[in-house]
C-alpha cells in the first residue's frame, strides 16, 4: 500500500483506521473520503488530504482516485445491523450497488479493495459454537444478506478481473473514540459510557446471549494486516473469520464491576437486537486467518476493559 483512499472516514471503523493508516504511513498518502453532511473534523481533516467519495457516484470515486495515484481502497461504507433493518434498500443501495460501483472503479484502476463482513453473514442455521471459516451462510436480515452478498461479489471480481479483493468478518466492536451508531452489539460499547457516568445501565439482550468481541485495535490491526499480507497465501480471502472474545451481558457487567463496585445494570431487552443477535455466532473460528497471514489479536476482555475504562473516563472529561 502506499496511497490509500477510506471511504467511510468518519463512521464507526473509518474515523480510527484513518488515523492509524496515516500514522503509518504518512499523513499525504491517505486520503479521508466522505459524504455530504458527514464531512471529517477537528485533527482528522487537518492531519491530511480529503475528499468527497460517495460510493453511489463510482465516476467521482475514480475521479479521486486518479488524483491521488490510489492503489488501495477501504470501502467501509454500510449501514449498522438495527439501522439495516429499518431502512433495507437504503442497506442495499450502499452496500450492495455501491460495492459493484467501487469495484469497477478497482478494477479499471488497479486497486486492491478491503471490504469488511460481519458475524451478521451467518445465520440461525449456522453452528453457533466455535462457527467455521467455511460454513452454511442464510441470514435472516438484510444487513446479513448484503454481508454475504458482498463476500462473493467480492470474490467474484477476484477470480473474473483479477480484483485484489480482501475482507474480514468482524464480530462486535468496541471502542472509546467513537459513540455507538445502530449496531446490535452496540450495548458492549453502551455499558462503558454508563458505567464512567456512573449511570444504572439498561441491557438490551437478555442474560446469556454470547457474542464475538474485538476492540477497535486489534480490527484496525486485522484491517491493515491483512492488506499487508502476501498474497500469495490467501485462501479464503472474502472474508476470513477472524477473533478475540466471547462473552454475553453478565460476563463483561462482572468484569467491569471489578473496577466499578457500585456499578448497576438491569436487562430490558429489546426484541429486534435480541432477534438479531440469537441468530448471530456465540463464537468463531479463526485458523484461517492465523495459518494464512498470522493474524493474532493483542486485547482479552480483561485487558480491553481496563484500557475502556482509562480511556474513556479521559474522553469524558475532556469533553465535559
Amino acid at each position: 500500500m502506499k496511497n490509500i483512499l477510506v471511504i467511510g472516514s468518519t463512521g464507526q471503523i473509518g474515523s480510527e483506521l484513518t488515523f492509524e493508516l496515516r500514522k503509518r504511513y504518512g499523513n499525504d498518502h491517505v486520503v479521508a473520503g466522505y459524504i455530504i453532511g458527514a464531512e471529517p473534523k477537528g485533527a482528522l481533516a487537518e492531519s491530511g488530504p480529503m475528499e468527497i467519495a460517495d460510493v453511489i457516484d463510482g465516476s467521482h470515486v475514480a475521479e479521486v482516485c486518479r488524483k491521488y495515484k490510489i492503489d488501495t481502497i477501504y470501502n467501509l461504507a454500510a449501514l449498522l445491523s438495527v439501522v439495516a433493518e429499518k431502512r433495507p434498500r437504503l442497506a442495499w443501495r450502499i452496500g450492495i450497488d455501491g460495492l459493484w460501483n467501487i469495484l469497477e472503479v478497482a478494477r479499471e484502476n488497479k486497486c486492491a479493495v478491503f471490504t469488511p463482513s460481519s458475524i451478521g453473514s451467518f445465520g440461525p442455521n449456522t453452528p453457533h459454537d466455535h462457527t467455521p471459516q467455511d460454513t452454511i451462510q442464510r441470514p435472516r436480515t438484510i444487513y446479513g444478506v448484503s454481508k454475504v452478498t458482498t463476500e462473493l461479489l467480492s470474490e467474484y471480481y477476484h477470480h473474473k478481473y483479477g480484483v485484489d479483493t480482501r475482507a474480514v468478518r468482524f464480530p462486535g466492536l468496541i471502542s472509546y473514540v467513537t459513540p455507538p451508531g445502530g449496531g446490535t452489539t452496540d450495548y458492549a460499547v453502551d455499558i462503558f459510557y454508563s458505567a464512567v457516568r456512573g449511570e444504572q445501565f439498561m441491557c438490551p439482550l437478555k442474560e446469556g446471549t454470547l457474542l464475538d468481541m474485538m476492540y477497535m485495535p486489534d480490527a484496525l490491526h486485522a484491517a491493515i494486516t491483512l492488506m499487508e499480507a502476501d498474497p500469495a497465501r490467501l485462501i479464503h480471502r472474502n472474508a476470513f473469520n477472524v477473533a478475540s472474545m466471547s462473552f454475553a451481558p453478565e460476563t463483561i457487567y462482572a468484569e467491569i464491576c471489578k473496577h466499578k463496585p457500585d456499578f448497576k445494570m438491569v436487562y430490558e431487552i429489546d426484541p429486534l437486537k435480541q432477534s438479531i443477535a440469537d441468530s448471530w455466532p456465540d463464537s468463531m473460528d479463526d485458523s484461517a486467518a492465523r495459518s494464512e497471514w498470522d493474524w493474532e489479536p493483542h486485547f482479552n476482555l480483561a485487558s480491553m476493559t481496563v484500557d475502556m475504562l482509562d480511556k474513556l473516563s479521559v474522553r469524558l472529561q475532556w469533553q465535559n
